[in-house]
């Protein structure tokens, strides 16, 4: 019983690992790109250039925007490493948009009153989006390497001008699972893949004691063997008989024979 409780347990932590990262790539399959480059200028100055984390604006109307990790669809951010999405912006309205910035937060998944951690600003020059007009706008971040692996919130949002007037819109909301630098190789992994070992040998040496008992069971026993042998008389029993009917009757027999 102690073993097939083992068996169990170690069956449901070796497949969660499995099931975290299935559920994240099926989350990333329902994200659909509404947005490609079909016009615009782009241009980006650098990082860090103005926080603009202190203030908040209103999104403009007809504008929409789409966020994808194209080369990372479960979301799994390594910490200290650069990670890379793809902010699609789609204007609907009647004027030109000006990109100004693209910005993004770290949160506590609980509460976004708790920031972890602001991340880089990514400011753009001449950046602008025609009415009528899709773009896509990259943003490179990288989560501080001090960070403890897990999962946060990422708020990002990007930062635009209509007519002298700044708006923004969150093109991002949602979860990511920081990781341990070197991605796949971090100590959980290799735990769970050696605790996948460890489970398939303990099962092939489970089976291999059932098939060996189950052998035993169909053997069949031997038959025991019967010794036939002359029939002996003690000595003792004789003398305690003798001068009786019985040791007569004997006598004559014996007689008799010869």
């Amino acid at each position: 019983m102690e073993i097939r409780a083992f068996f169990v347990l170690a069956l449901l932590l070796f497949s969660s690992s499995f099931l975290q990262v299935a559920r994240g790539q099926s989350d990333s399959a329902a994200e659909v790109v509404e947005g490609t480059e079909e016009g615009g200028d782009l241009g980006i100055v650098g990082e860090d250039v103005q926080d603009f984390s202190s203030e908040s604006y209103t999104p403009a109307a007809g504008v929409e925007t789409v966020c994808v990790f194209p080369k990372n669809p479960s979301k799994l951010v390594a910490a200290g490493e650069e990670s890379e999405l793809l902010v699609g912006m789609k204007n609907d309205g009647e004027s030109h948009l000006n990109i100004i910035a693209i910005q993004a937060s770290v949160h506590l998944p609980f509460d976004h009153r708790y920031l972890v951690q602001n991340l880089s600003v990514q400011a753009f020059n001449n950046a602008t989006v025609p009415p009528s007009v899709q773009a896509t706008f990259p943003y490179v971040f990288a989560i501080s390497k001090f960070m403890q692996p897990g999962s946060f919130d990422l708020v990002g949002t990007i930062i635009y001008e209509i007519d002298q007037n700044a708006y923004q819109n969150v093109f991002y909301n949602g979860t990511i699972e920081v990781t341990e630098p070197g991605g796949l190789l971090s100590v959980e992994s290799v735990f769970l893949f050696c605790l996948g070992v460890a489970l398939i040998v303990l099962i092939g040496f489970w089976i291999r004691g059932q098939m060996q008992n189950l052998s035993k069971k169909t053997k069949k026993a031997p038959k025991a063997k019967v010794e036939v042998g002359t029939a002996t008389t003690d000595a003792s029993t004789d003398e305690w008989l003798q001068g009786t009917a019985f040791t007569q009757s004997q006598a004559n027999k014996s007689k008799k024979k010869k």
